[in-house]
């Protein structure tokens, strides 16, 4: 259903039955994961105009896994870590949500 590299890859799977014969599967509800005891891999000073797809570019290698360095910042809406200047962001290590 999910890449393996989706945020969504190892949640868990759920249906809902509506008319007769009419199934619907969908992912249950991702819940932020706690930050606590995330090594950084680097740490990012926003500058002005820094965006996260670009910044995950940079230091991962993929601007798909932009949710990766919200997980890591506690961040439920992604585009609040770029808003301020000079903010420092913390960059997980690629492994992190992984087991």
């Amino acid at each position: 259903m999910f890449t393996t590299q989706s945020r969504y890859h190892d949640i868990e799977r759920a249906e809902w039955t509506g008319e007769p014969g009419r199934t619907i599967v969908y992912a249950r509800r991702r819940f932020l994961p706690s930050s606590a005891g995330v090594a950084p891999l680097s740490l990012h000073a926003v500058a002005g105009g820094d965006r996260l797809d670009n910044i995950t570019a940079r230091y991962l290698g993929d601007p798909t896994q932009f949710w990766r360095v919200a997980d890591a910042n506690d961040a439920m809406r992604p585009d609040d870590l770029t808003a301020t200047v000079g903010r420092v962001l913390t960059i997980p290590s690629p492994s992190v949500g992984r087991p």
